[in-house]
């Protein structure tokens, strides 16, 4: 994917011009005191290491798109596991 910014355009904006750009901007969030006081950061639990026999055809969808497949796998299961009603109070 290439980068499409005008990075020259970018750098001679003035402090005004970029603020009017932001205010203007619908998608803008600029977070006040009160909003940085109930922040907090929630990092993800680690991942449990297991061992899963799963049927070849099943690993080889999974793989199909490269990296990442166990955490497709995961998302996949994550999915199922709330539709059935449970909410993971660990993560």
């Amino acid at each position: 994917m290439s980068d499409k910014t005008d990075w020259a355009r970018v750098r001679a904006m003035t402090d005004t011009e970029i603020e009017h750009a932001v205010a203007s901007d619908p998608d803008t969030f600029i977070p006040n005191a009160k909003w940085f006081d109930k922040a907090r950061i929630n990092l993800p639990k680690p991942k449990e290491t297991v061992t899963l026999r799963l049927d070849p055809d099943i690993v080889e969808w999974f793989k199909h798109d490269g990296r990442g497949y166990q955490t497709r796998i995961n998302a996949v299961l994550r999915a199922f596991v709330e539709a059935q009603g449970h909410k993971n109070k660990t993560r």
